[in-house]
């Protein structure tokens, strides 16, 4: 059992949904954010629909990793609230709401946020994690497809080195 949780552990730190890329932005700034550009950005948060977008997304994410790896069904529990209380919208919308106005002046965030409640921005809205599986379901096909091209090259620059 202890086996199973690591094993869940690490692929849901190894999953592509779940990962992030560290950027300058996402490091905590020592200047404070004004009270109008924090409450533009929570109300854009409000706008994308985050809360619902972040809650499917993780559904999704343990869907996709029980579907790849069902013996970890016995450790979905374990695994539903690992991420609902360190993924959870609750747990990540203070950081979010800070991370939004720091990147956005209170202008671009307001005029975000009328995209956003605009009846396109909310059909973005709606089809964004579909979008984004689908993406992702391309990309994962598309390298499958020419995968046997990259390990020629690489086998093909493995034995031309070997010779050197």
């Amino acid at each position: 059992m202890k086996y199973l949780l690591a094993l869940a552990a690490g692929l849901l730190l190894a999953a592509p949904a779940a990962t992030a890329q560290t950027t300058a932005a996402a490091a905590p700034s020592a200047a404070p954010v004004p009270a109008a550009q924090r409450k533009a950005a929570e109300e854009l948060l409000v706008a994308m629909q985050m809360e619902q977008t972040t809650t499917s997304a993780l559904d999704q994410m343990v869907t996709a990793q029980l579907t790849q790896r069902p013996e970890l069904k016995a450790v979905e529990p374990e695994m539903r609230s690992f991420l609902n209380k360190y993924m959870s919208w609750a747990s990540l919308k203070d950081d979010m709401a800070d991370l939004y106005a720091r990147e956005f002046s209170e202008k671009e965030l307001k005029e975000l946020k009328k995209f956003y409640a605009s009846s396109t921005g909310q059909k973005f809205t709606g089809k964004q994690s579909q979008l984004m599986v689908a993406g992702m379901e391309l990309g994962q096909r598309r390298l499958q497809e020419h995968l046997p091209e990259l390990q020629k090259s690489i086998e093909s620059k493995m034995t031309s080195t070997m010779k050197e």
